[in-house]
């Protein structure tokens, strides 16, 4: 057995206003230098990020930070949530990730997202280019077409973790290790009730920008995507077509990787994800 040792991340929780809402947010930060922001997918917690918050040469160049969504992981939805149906919207996402940033005093950080979040990392490109430095789109599609029903994701007969586990569980890579295979599945199996049909609403209704995203600046915010070649929710050929309407983004699908690249194989994702970081910290 290996001699006991931290791992070198720190978490606090912070309070803020999202919305003019109090809120109290649990946010994850490792490393020093460019900051770099990760919002974690529907339904799951920042603990997706963790190969990327513990690997050496990106915490030498990058201030790497995330944070539980509202109703996510350890923060707790707001006060009186038991009064209101949860949905995650557009404008209610991007005003989390702003209310962080400027919380945190972020000067221009980029911002890396998978699954809903990287839908959302093509709206910030789109609405707030100067904002970012750089955005990383993991898994970013403009649309997706439903494949299941969400009607059922919140039913008092069913376990929601477990149903949610079960729906996600195909979109793990085939080639992801066991133990992170489980783990990424553990992370849903956590989730709060209604959480992850909530996120749904923001990924197949609220936030379908197809008829947006060709509006991408790249110029003023450089836009990277980063597909896993086994992912049939955003698949690479609609990666692909995104990266064909916006001028100047640069797209790689990975072999491989499923849906949760960061989190079912992060030693295969890293080696994707690094010359990016690397790309992106020779930019002025």
């Amino acid at each position: 057995m290996p001699d006991p040792v931290f791992d070198p991340i720190t978490g606090r929780y912070l309070r803020l206003s999202i919305e003019g809402v109090p809120h109290r947010v649990y946010v994850e930060e490792a490393g020093q230098g460019i900051p770099l922001l990760c919002l974690h997918t529907a339904g799951a917690d920042t603990r997706q990020w963790r190969g990327v918050m513990t690997d050496p040469e990106v915490l030498s160049r990058y201030r790497v930070i995330a944070f539980d969504m509202p109703w996510h992981g350890k923060s707790s939805p707001p006060a009186g949530w038991q009064n209101a149906e949860y949905r995650l919207t557009t404008a209610g996402y991007v005003a989390q990730v702003l209310a962080v940033s400027d919380a945190l005093a972020l000067a221009r950080p980029v911002v890396m997202g998978c699954s809903i979040g990287g839908r959302l990392v093509l709206q910030l490109a789109l609405s707030h280019p100067e904002r970012f430095r750089a955005a990383i789109g993991l898994q970013a599609g403009a649309h997706v077409d439903p494949y299941y029903d969400t009607t059922w994701l919140h039913h008092p007969d069913a376990h929601g973790g477990e149903v949610c586990a079960g729906v996600v569980s195909g979109l793990v890579g085939p080639q992801a290790p066991e133990a992170e295979r489980w783990e990424t599945l553990w992370h849903y199996m956590q989730g709060g009730p209604g959480v992850f049909k909530g996120d749904l609403y923001f990924y197949k209704v609220d936030g379908d920008i197809r008829g947006k995203v060709a509006g991408i600046d790249t110029r003023r915010c450089p836009l990277y995507l980063l597909t896993g070649e086994y992912d049939y929710s955003c698949t690479p050929a609609e990666t692909l077509a995104v990266a064909a309407s916006v001028p100047g983004s640069k797209a790689t699908i990975m072999g491989g990787l499923g849906h949760f690249p960061m989190s079912e194989d992060p030693d295969r994702f890293l080696g994707y994800l690094r010359p990016v970081l690397g790309e992106i910290a020779g930019q002025p």
